[in-house]
């Protein structure tokens, strides 16, 4: 996926979402062998923008293994809890395109 594919798709979404104002994270995971990393982003999407041969993303809307058979579609947006896991025998880099909604003041009692 591409950077500017990844921008437009998140601006969409963001929109969709209800979501006007936000800010853009770029997230750099470096997992070890057999590392499973837990991230918590309800209200926020995590957009996969480097899908790697040998990671497992499990998230509350969808799945991103390469390897696994029974999967019927990739997904590379994440939200929700996220749980990313390396299947590698050696360090893996997992690179995600993060937007959080920024609290207005009439919003931001949460």
């Amino acid at each position: 996926m591409t950077g500017e594919l990844a921008l437009e798709y998140i601006r969409r979404r963001m929109a969709e979402m209800g979501h006007t104002n936000y800010l853009l994270r770029f997230r750099h995971l470096l997992l070890r062998v057999n590392e499973t990393r837990e991230i918590i982003g309800y209200n926020q999407i995590f957009m996969l923008v480097e899908p790697a041969q040998d990671i497992r993303i499990e998230s509350d809307v969808g799945l991103f293994d390469i390897n696994e058979d029974h999967a019927n579609e990739m997904q590379y947006e994440h939200r929700g809890r996220i749980r990313t896991t390396n299947l590698s025998l050696s360090p893996t880099n997992v690179r995600f395109l993060q937007a959080i909604p920024n609290n207005t003041s009439e919003h931001a009692d949460n």
